[in-house]
């Protein structure tokens, strides 16, 4: 801004005091047009005025971008690029500047304005968020979620394209709301670079509906500040004497290991006490007390040194190291159990055993079944029949040898 202003204050010097500069004439350019060359990219361009006379002086361009953000630039050519997003509009100007050493004489403004992109207000999509990740083979994925405009209907159906320098692509993978509507999207792989530092993506989502225009919306994401860094690998966590050391890799990335920062979170579980401390690079060492358990995650991020932060990754699976007298106490017993158990299944196993060898050394003798039929079968009979009439009393000798007597007589 100062050296803006220098510049100015020398160019109304130059005009003020300046014989030459009073008899100059500056005029601006002539044919000044801003067209759309791509998502969110306007073409600005204009012709020199062929009535300027340069009088041994440099002809260059002052641009000025009005909307949708102020910036102020000066160049040789008679044509710009520029990046923006202009859903709502673009609004540019430009005017001639002829410059001799150290002093510049402008001319009047010329303008040109992009009119908002058609639809209906309130339509246009919310929350517009995007994450990046690289993925294992290198790649980078892009994942976008958002929110549908108030004044959606609920036959709105939104598409996402976003853009990569050149490259421009549809989402082909949408997740719909409860109304059936598109409002997340995923690129398992892009044409996004994973080593580029500050590099713009573009993204641009349009819709239709039958019952209203949808309003288009852009948003540009710098792709550094966007990316979602991978978790730390190969994490090992170990007890020497009374500290506790940790080392890990740096996650999956172009850049180098001095470009990472970690949080290391650590747990003790016999008190309680949590701390998340900042670690510098991908090893640690802790004084601890070594009575206790402990648990251990670990997340990574770029830092500073080579490229603008962005998003944390994902905390590490949990490890655990050291171990409490409650849980060697609780150990012991179930160990203990589980001998017992093992032992008393292994003695019932081997007394079945034994019973077995036993029953086939000394099998049970039969009983003797009678082979020679009885002689005297009628008189069996009968004695069974004189007992049994006598089994329910007490009866004389003599009523016995009635029976007999009887018994004799009918032969």
């Amino acid at each position: 801004m100062m050296a803006r202003g220098v510049r100015v204050f020398l160019l109304l010097l130059w005009t003020a005091d300046t014989p030459w500069g009073a008899g100059v004439q500056v005029l601006p350019p002539v044919n000044f047009t801003l067209t759309v060359s791509a998502l969110a990219q306007v073409l600005l361009r204009w012709e020199p005025n062929p009535a300027q006379e340069k009088n041994n002086s440099t002809i260059r361009y002052d641009v000025k971008i009005l909307h949708p953000v102020l910036e102020e630039y000066d160049t040789k050519r008679t044509h710009s690029v520029r990046t923006a997003a202009f859903h709502d509009g673009f609004s540019a100007r430009v005017r001639t500047l002829l410059v001799q050493e150290d002093l510049e004489m402008g001319s009047d403004w010329v303008e040109a304005n992009l009119p908002p992109l058609p639809g209906a207000a309130g339509t246009s999509v919310t929350n517009l968020s995007c994450v990046i990740r690289v993925t294992t083979l290198g790649n980078v994925s892009l994942h976008c979620t958002w929110l549908p405009g108030q004044e959606a209907p609920e036959d709105t159906k939104y598409f996402l394209f976003y853009r990569y320098e050149k490259h421009t692509e549809e989402c082909p993978t949408y997740t719909k709301d409860k109304s059936n509507r598109n409002t997340e999207c995923r690129f398992a792989s892009t044409q996004i670079q994973p080593g580029e530092i500050d590099t713009l993506i573009v993204v641009h989502v349009n819709g239709s509906s039958q019952r209203a225009a949808i309003k288009p919306f852009q948003q540009l994401f710098n792709q550094n500040a966007i990316e979602k860094v991978n978790v730390p690998r190969n994490i090992s966590v170990s007890l020497q004497q009374n500290d506790l050391l940790a080392m890990w890799e740096k996650p999956i990335s172009p850049f180098h290991e001095e470009c990472f920062e970690y949080e290391f979170y650590l747990i003790n579980l016999k008190s309680g006490n949590k701390q998340i401390l900042k670690i510098p690079s991908n090893s640690f060492r802790l004084r601890i007390d070594v009575s206790s358990r402990y648990s251990v995650r670990i997340r990574a991020n770029h830092n500073h040194i080579c490229r603008a932060r962005g998003f944390w990754s994902d905390w590490s699976e949990i490890l655990y190291v050291g171990q409490n007298k409650l849980e060697n106490s609780i150990a012991w017993i179930l160990t203990l159990l589980c001998v017992s158990t093992s032992c008393t299944f292994l003695l019932v196993v081997i007394i079945r055993k034994i019973n077995h060898v036993w029953s086939k050394l000394f099998p049970p003798i039969p009983t003797p079944s009678n082979k020679f039929r009885d002689p005297f079968p009628v008189d069996y009979e009968r004695a069974r029949t004189c007992t049994s009439s006598t089994e329910t009393e007490v009866g004389s000798l003599a009523e016995g040898f009635s029976c007999s007597i009887l018994d004799d007589s009918v032969f």
